[in-house]
Parts: structure tokens; sequence; C-alpha cells
């Protein structure tokens, strides 16, 4: 039995009265991409950030390579190789792609008794990372962030995470804002680190987008895990219907159905 890179069992969140997360028990293993959808609301910032050492979990625990672990802070779960990317990259848009590959980490040369930026490793290795996953329209390590598509933007925060040694790569809307091009790049450089053994954890509400790179799914409503499948188990249909709360659609129409049996075949009046 292969064990996870990182599990979940019956982990809970809570603010104060208000529950947020309820019994979630997720798992991911290497080179599988896990997509967590969800609507707005769903819980899906909160599960993120509780993986991300943000947030603690009120009850539950988290598991790495089978081995309970607890984080205090981002940093502490970084330092086990989870890395977040979010949907603007959380890239610097006046600095270069080189600095930005290397902020809090910057090689240095030394002249002396100084130490110097050393901008010409940074450029080299950022646009070498970048152009291992594909894009290879990137480079000169002096370009701006600002003048890169969404799409490169995202690639360029994907393969920086990659090369500081994420084990778990957790990617927060990576397609929301982009169009259909940039989306396919960002999807490539998905199939990319699972091809490289990295754990994907890929949050979206873009079903088409989960569909074409997903091996295992998970559907939020309301803080809870509503459906737990396996690639080509559901439809997209299916998915999308679970998505905007399939059963209680299925309710609402049961009841419909009641009210005009009951009232000779008349919809129910509505009073505004």
């Amino acid at each position: 039995m292969i064990t996870p890179v990182l599990e979940l069992r019956n982990v809970n969140k809570s603010f104060g009265p208000i529950d947020v997360l309820h019994d979630i028990s997720l798992k991911v293993e290497a080179g599988e991409v896990l997509c967590l959808l969800g609507d707005n609301g769903a819980g899906k910032s909160t599960l993120i950030k509780t993986l991300a050492g943000v947030h603690k979990p009120t009850t539950g625990e988290m598991f790495m390579d089978g081995e309970a672990v607890s984080f205090d802070k981002p940093k502490d779960a970084a330092d086990r190789g989870i890395a977040t990317v979010h949907q603007f990259g959380g890239t610097f848009p006046l600095m270069t792609i080189g600095r930005s590959f290397f902020v809090g980490v910057e090689p240095v040369k030394k002249i002396g008794p100084f130490k110097f930026f050393d901008r010409k490793t940074a450029n080299e290795v950022a646009v070498k990372a970048v152009q291992s996953f594909g894009i290879t329209r990137i480079d000169d390590g002096d370009r701006l962030i600002g003048g890169l598509s969404g799409g490169e933007r995202q690639s360029l925060a994907i393969a920086r995470a990659v090369h500081f040694g994420a084990r778990v790569l957790i990617l927060d809307e990576p397609t929301a804002a982009l169009g259909v091009k940039q989306a396919s790049h960002v999807l490539r450089i998905i199939m990319e680190a699972k091809r490289r053994g990295i754990a994907v954890i890929f949050i979206t509400h873009q079903v088409t987008h989960a569909m074409a790179v997903g091996d295992h799914y998970a559907v939020l409503i309301r803080g809870a895990v509503a459906a737990n499948f396996k690639r080509g188990e559901k439809t997209r249909e299916e998915i999308t219907d679970l998505m905007a709360g399939g059963e209680a659609l299925a309710d609402l129409g049961e009841a419909m159905e009641s009210h005009m049996a009951t009232h000779d075949g008349h919809p129910p009046q509505v009073v505004a």
C-alpha cells in the first residue's frame, strides 16, 4: 500500500462558534493531482490555509509520509516541502524574473568583505528552471515580471516552488483569470510537475480544467467533502451538479413535484 505524501484525517476547523471545515479526510500521493472543487464559500480557502500552516486544525490530524505533523506557522509547512502558489503567482511586477525567482534566498558573490546579489547566476538559474517546464518564451532573466502574461507568471511561480524542493504543490485557482491559451500553459506545467513525482493539489471551480489533469477529485460544499472519487468515476455533468449542490436541487425538484400534485398541477405562487 502506497503511503500518501500528505493526508488529512477528520480535520475540523472552527473560528469561535463558527464551524468552517467539517470532518475533512483527504490524501494525495506522489505524482498525483488531487483536484479540490467547490463554489465560492465552500471552504477551499480555509482548507488551503490549514494545509499551508496558516491555521491549525481545531481537531483532527495531518500526516506527511505517514508521520503525524503539526504546523505552527507557514514556514513549518514550507520546510516540510509544502508550497502554495496563489492565483496571481505571488510575484512582484516591478522585479526582474531573476530577482523575483530568488526573493528571500538571493545568491550572492563576494568582493572583498562585501556581498552583492549575483544577478548573472540568478538570471541563468531562473530562466533554465522555467524553460525546463516548456515555457521557452521566457529567455531573459532581466525582464520585468510586470511584462509577463498571467500564464507565464503562474509558470514562473510553479517552477520556483519546484526548484526549491516542493513535494506538495498547492495551486489556488491558477487558471481562474486566464484565457484559454494561457490556461493550457498552466495545465501543461501541472502535468510536468506530476511527471516529476510531485503531489499536486489543484484548487479550482472550473470542471473542464480539473478533468484535463486530475487523478483524484474532492467536491467541497459548506466546508464538508460532499464527494470523493477517482478519475473516470463521474461525468462532467455529474461533477458540475455536485458543485451546485445536486442533492439540494433534487430535493427542491421533489418538493415542486409534490406541490403541483396536490394543487392541480399549478406551480407554487411566489410572493414578492
